[in-house]
């Protein structure tokens, strides 16, 4: 009886857990004596049972090369002494609005298509293709309270709240710290430059905490999820009132590639800069100096959320992470300032996470990237990511009952760094993928297709690929063809029995249809015969017979005017002497001396019936006007009236005009010929598409219309920019701006007056593979112009010297393989490569004597 007493709680162990859990009081003294194949039960502090809050504060342009992190010790004390530091933290692109929509979505840039900070930044495709999609979204919809506060897009205009965040302010474009718009919740907020209530850095604080307080007050066991995206130490570096004296003597920035040059080994445009001048020198100093103080006021914030977890009790349940979009570089390589390069200066980022489970003080070799934040926050959530998102979750290498799994041995070891768009594949027989580069590459592609094979023979051929002097393959538009397919050229009044020609419309009146009018084949004719017969220079003249005037037509006057004592007429002939004496007697000699300028009035434009303007643009009126206030009154309120009747009048033949364009008949083309009736009065220009520039207007759709609409705005906004500008800061294809005395509103200030600077260019396109593990530390980079850049970092750490020339033919191929399946990876599966090349010990890792002369920088 007894074994019968304890076997039926047994087997209720083995129904649904619901019924399970009812009768768990009754069950705690049978569940030792069950089996073992009794099902296991979560832990009541599980971070799936009570789902923890999730807070991520990212900061702007904020490196780990120059020592940012060193000046923020209270972020130090809370987030690498009482969490983890990844070491090895890295970007997939180094530039604002790519790198921050990898972070929304976990993706490449290739694969959610946000290129630059203005190419689809915050486009309507992105609005309806990822923004739906982003880590906010997804956890919005699990339950997280969610709120977004500062710098979301470059290109974010304001006028809406992205799905997913149920408390958001939105910084409006780019940064500021004053100054700036604030879109909270849909209604954009203008804000000054008051430090107490503007201050950006603050005022993201200040919202986040109240945002967090007042969620846990009302919904007490629902988790919040906070952004807090902060502004520095991008630019325009204004740091706060307290901080204004920091660091008058910084010097962290200098690095042994400070001012480094020439770098004639490297990439076009960082082969084209120079050594700074000292004006530049002194520049980086300040603005260094400028960058380390706006991060003081960064340091704050992390403190008081800090605080304000340790208040509220949720400290020890709330994920915290830092980390930042993308680094900077001050002076490196001879470059003043920016971004965008896929060097360690730039593609580097602290990155700190502290939370429930994770051991205090420990360290992280491993690489991550800003595409595991989303799968990340996902897996604390308890949520599975998607199979598009190309980062992994992080918590693997960092919770203790992870550290020992399968999957930890399985970390990527290497990453893609890219920048600029994807060149479009081929497959080439059974060699795989090959890519196209350049323009020339392309254009050899499409003449290769059969329909560009002949030189305009084929039937309904519009184009043919014609090679240029230089040797270039250019497409030429094919003329049009007779029906026998030889080319021709056809002429009114041409007498072709095969083609006859039919009257023109009513309307069309052309030269060969005019009494005395000429074809171009007796044009031709009649310049071949003066140029044979005549050795003088000549303007040609044709011959014939001119329209017999109508017997009503007034004959012309003829021209004449006073020379000496005779009238000299305007005509060729010689003019009988007897036509002078009548006109003399027409109009007597007036004497010479006389002049008649102070008897001419001043000519004038009347404008109203007591207002007119004069040739000098002055406006004179009535006497009466200006001193009697009743007719001023009037003849004012008679001008308004006037003015709206030629407004509406305006309006209604503007709408005239444009029914006139889409209402417009068919144009008589004299210079062909018509085989039938139905075409000459019918016949319309066919667009033909060309076959290198992609789709007719017909078939775009409407997002790409309207992108292409709002990049011609830019790009003319950007225009007038230049010309308000002026000045002759400016290259070819490189980024360039001019720094004044004015552009840093708060101290310090900058004195020394105006100098012009290159930041970046617009076309350094590049893919990189960046490789790190027990044995390799390396960057190889392909960029868009056929450069290659290899650098192995444990010999040459700051990338002064590119040694492509040195690898082996194996590891270059293997190189190549790797960072072209990389570039073309979608999902974490592919995106995520383990393996390393397995004949490496053959590689000799070059020495400083092999990098040749300069290794040791001269100062």
């Amino acid at each position: 009886m007894v074994h019968l007493h304890f076997m039926r709680p047994c087997l209720l162990a083995r129904r649904s857990r619901q019924r399970w859990l009812l009768l768990l009081p009754f069950m705690l003294g049978a569940l030792g004596y069950c089996s073992g194949r009794r099902e296991h039960l979560r832990p009541r502090n599980d971070r799936r049972n009570i789902r923890p809050n999730i807070i991520l504060v990212l900061t702007d342009d904020q490196d780990v090369e120059l020592g940012s992190m060193d000046v923020m010790d209270k972020t130090r004390r809370i987030m690498e002494q009482g969490g983890t530091h990844f070491a090895n933290a890295f970007v997939t692109t180094p530039m604002c609005c790519p790198s921050r929509s990898s972070i929304l979505t976990g993706k490449y840039t290739h694969n959610h298509h946000v290129y630059t900070n203005n190419e689809n930044c915050s486009s309507p495709f992105w609005q309806a293709t990822h923004e739906p999609h982003t880590f906010g979204a997804y956890l919005s919809r699990s339950g997280y309270r969610t709120g977004y506060f500062g710098k979301y897009l470059n290109e974010y205009n304001g006028t809406y709240v992205p799905p997913g965040w149920l408390e958001w302010a939105g910084l409006v474009r780019n940064s500021r710290f004053y100054n700036y718009t604030i879109s909270r919740n849909g209604i954009q907020e203008k804000h000054g430059f008051v430090y107490e209530k503007d201050y950006l850095t603050d005022l993201i604080t200040n919202d986040s905490i109240r945002f967090f307080r007042k969620s846990k007050d009302e919904f007490p066991l629902r988790p919040v999820l906070m952004v807090l995206s902060h502004a520095a130490p991008h630019g325009p570096e204004d740091s706060a009132p307290q901080y204004a004296d920091k660091f008058p003597n910084v010097s962290q920035h200098i690095t042994p590639s400070y001012n480094f040059g020439p770098n004639y080994d490297k990439h076009w445009f960082v082969s084209r800069m120079q050594r700074m001048l000292p004006i530049h020198m002194e520049f980086t100093n300040i603005l260094q100096r400028k960058r380390l103080q706006t991060l003081l006021s960064v340091d704050d914030s992390v403190e008081k959320i800090f605080q304000m977890l340790q208040d509220t009790g949720e400290l020890e349940n709330t994920y915290i992470i830092f980390t930042s979009d993308h680094g900077y570089h001050v002076g490196q390589f001879g470059l003043l300032k920016g971004k965008s390069l896929p060097y360690e200066f730039d593609i580097r980022v602290p990155f700190y996470m502290r939370g429930p489970e994770i051991q205090a003080g420990t360290r992280v070799s491993q690489p991550v990237l800003n595409i595991d934040l989303a799968p990340t926050m996902l897996d604390i959530a308890g949520l599975k990511a998607p199979g598009d998102m190309d980062g992994k979750s992080v918590l693997k290498l960092v919770l203790p009952r992870r550290l020992n799994s399968r999957k930890q041995n399985h970390w990527r070891n290497s990453f893609l760094v890219e920048r600029g768009k994807m060149f479009r594949l081929k497959q080439v027989g059974n060699k795989g993928l090959h890519t196209l580069f350049g323009k020339s590459d392309r254009m050899r592609e499409v003449c290769e297709r059969p329909e560009f094979q002949t030189a305009c023979q084929q039937s309904k051929q519009k184009w043919q690929c014609i090679e240029d002097p230089n040797g270039r393959l250019r497409l030429q538009k094919c003329k049009p063809r007779s029906q026998s397919g030889v080319l021709r050229r056809v002429t009114f009044g041409s007498k072709n029995p095969a083609l006859p020609i039919l009257p023109m419309p009513d309307d069309c009146v052309c030269p060969s249809d005019t009494p005395g009018g000429l074809s171009k084949t007796e044009r031709r004719n009649q310049r071949k015969f003066l140029k044979i017969h005549l050795t003088q220079k000549y303007k040609p003249r044709f011959i014939g017979a001119r329209p017999i005037r109508s017997a009503r037509r007034r004959p012309r006057r003829r021209r004449s005017r006073w020379v000496g004592d005779t009238w000299r007429l305007t005509k060729r002939h010689h003019t009988p002497a007897a036509w002078i004496h009548k006109a003399r007697r027409r109009r007597p000699l007036l004497p010479v001396a006389r002049s008649h300028k102070k008897y001419r009035r001043e000519p004038s434009q009347k404008v109203t019936r007591r207002c007119s303007i004069l040739s000098n643009s002055t406006i004179r009126c009535d006497g009466h006007l200006y001193s009697s206030i009743k007719a001023w009154r009037h003849h004012k309120s008679k001008i308004e009236d006037q003015i709206e009747v030629l407004q509406v009048k305006i309006k209604s033949l503007k709408e005239v005009k444009g029914h006139l364009k889409t209402k417009r008949p068919d144009k008589c083309d004299c210079s062909k010929s018509y085989s039938s009736k139905k075409r000459s009065l019918s016949r319309r220009k066919v667009k033909t598409i060309h076959p290198f520039k992609g789709q007719s207007r017909a078939t775009v759709s409407p997002w790409l219309q309207q992108y292409r609409l709002e990049k011609r705005r830019k790009k003319v906004k950007k225009t007038l920019k230049k010309i308000k500008r002026g000045g002759d800061c400016k290259a070819p294809g490189i980024t360039c701006f001019t720094h004044t005395n004015e552009h840093w509103q708060t101290p310090p200030f900058w004195t020394l007056g105006t100098f012009c600077a290159c930041t970046s260019a617009s076309n350094s396109t590049y893919w990189c593979a960046r490789t790190l593990n027990t044995t390799h530390n390396t960057l190889f980079c392909e960029f868009a112009t056929s450069t290659i850049e290899y650098y192995d970092l444990d010999v040459d750490p700051f990338q002064l010297r590119n040694t492509a020339s040195l690898l082996p033919t194996y590891l270059t191929d293997w190189y190549m393989a790797e960072l072209q399946a990389l570039r073309s990876c979608k999902g974490h599966k592919q995106c995520n490569p383990s393996g390393r090349p397995a004949t490496t010990a053959e590689y000799p890792k070059p020495t400083g004597e092999e990098l040749g002369s300069g290794w040791t920088k001269s100062r």
